[in-house]
């Protein structure tokens, strides 16, 4: 079992119910939110400093052990959730669909107004979760990972961005708007350290001088 479960108390019940907590403080089918504010960088340095660097082993992964997306609320899946809280006055129909609003992609500083040019990014990846410690987990675990919508862990982004990002880290991948980095690496530290993921020598250098910077 993933250590951040018995560093925290925290049992699947309980992640769920802090979920749906969550999203019982959204309203209404606009938002002007964002992703939640990560650590400070002194924090984060703290954070990074705690972490287990080991070697990433990618063996056995397959994104379908990590379920999206699920029921937020109503007929509001993860994404949909994210699009509301992401965008400004964003218009949903029944099924929750955006049908108008506007979205700010931090990584790249474009604007969209239709919901298919965006992605909802998983900050840290997916397979990056895996090869540092998810591939012990229990597929209801990695199903929390995939829909946090409490921690930095999902952002509404343009799509052929995210796509080109895929899984790496900040060693082989940062934003193109370079002030948004600090936000992005204190953000990656958060939700590794939340976690209790590794990261690797070359992840964790990169993840050091970005830091020193903020």
């Amino acid at each position: 079992m993933p250590k951040f479960y018995a560093r925290r108390r925290l049992s699947i019940l309980a992640a769920f119910t802090g979920l749906i907590a969550s999203v019982g403080l959204f309203n209404g089918p606009t938002a002007s939110a964002a992703l939640p504010t990560p650590v400070s960088a002194a924090t984060a340095r703290t954070y990074l400093a705690s972490l287990t660097v080991a070697t990433e082993n990618r063996t056995g992964y397959n994104r379908d052990l990590f379920p999206t997306w699920i029921t937020i609320s109503g007929t509001c899946n993860t994404r949909e959730y994210i699009l509301k809280r992401d965008g400004s006055n964003v218009v949903t129909d029944s099924a929750c669909a955006a049908t108008s609003g506007s979205w700010y992609s931090p990584y790249d500083g474009a604007t969209w107004t239709a919901a298919s040019d965006l992605d909802i990014d998983h900050l840290v990846p997916l397979a990056e979760a895996w090869d540092s410690g998810a591939s012990a987990w229990t597929t209801a675990q990695r199903q929390a990972f995939a829909n946090d919508v409490t921690r930095p862990q999902l952002l509404a982004v343009t799509d052929n961005v995210n796509q080109s990002k895929g899984d790496q880290d900040p060693a082989t991948w940062m934003p193109s708007v370079t002030s948004y980095r600090c936000t992005y690496v204190r953000a990656w530290v958060q939700v590794k350290y939340y976690y209790d993921l590794s990261v690797d020598s070359a992840e964790k250098s990169a993840l050091t001088n970005y830091l020193s910077a903020c």
